[in-house]
């Protein structure tokens, strides 16, 4: 099981999620790639990275992601964004088995649950406008361009995004999660994770399977 130190850095200069990029180079935070082809049926491998840091009241995100076609068709938040070229993040804070899945797709488009496996409940529409995003190829839905390409996301997750569980602080938490890629329905389909996988089929939703993070002081 990966486990991963998440470094606080200020908050006082983020305003948008776009300035996270920058402010990862100048705190010099590391890239970890998502890298673990789980299921044989889907031996594609896009290059997939990440960072994260934390800034204490919200956790900051930053994909960088080259593949071979990419897709933005979902119309708006907590639809199908998973068919598209899409980046994740799911964690888990407490005891209780309840995570959320935070899913994000190359166009900003972002699909928030939160509950346990089986038993999940979207976001309301108060704490969906609460996530900062930021997307290199612009925020418009778009159908498939097929061809190499390169993209980027940032995000700022803020607390209230953990909108079931009473975190005011991620400073010095320890919490279970995975990171992910995925496609459904790209022209070539594929499923990366993080923390590796032990199921006979792609699923995401396997908190059992999650690593270990711990934030920061």
């Amino acid at each position: 099981m990966k486990t991963l130190s998440v470094k606080k850095v200020n908050d006082s200069a983020i305003t948008s999620a776009e300035q996270i990029p920058t402010i990862f180079d100048i705190e010099q935070i590391p890239f970890h790639q998502i890298d673990c082809i789980n299921w044989k049926d889907y031996p594609y491998h896009p290059d997939v990275k990440f960072r994260i840091a934390h800034t204490g009241n919200a956790i900051l995100l930053h994909y960088c992601i080259i593949e071979q076609s990419v897709r933005a068709t979902a119309p708006e938040d907590n639809g199908r964004v998973w068919e598209d070229s899409c980046a994740e993040f799911f964690v888990q804070p407490g005891t209780d088995n309840q995570y959320y899945n935070f899913e994000c797709n190359c166009a900003g488009t972002l699909l928030l649950n939160c509950g346990r496996v089986g038993d999940r409940h979207p976001a309301p529409e108060s704490i969906m406008q609460q996530v900062l995003r930021w997307a290199s190829l612009g925020r418009e839905p778009f159908e498939e361009r097929i061809g190499t390409c390169s993209w980027q996301l940032a995000l700022a997750i803020p607390a209230a995004a953990v909108f079931n569980h009473s975190v005011k602080d991620f400073s010095g938490l320890h919490m279970r999660a995975n990171f992910y890629k995925c496609g459904d329905l790209l022209q070539t389909p594929h499923f990366l994770s993080w923390n590796p996988i032990q199921l006979p089929k792609p699923c995401f939703h396997c908190p059992e399977f999650f690593g270990n993070i711990h934030f920061g002081e």
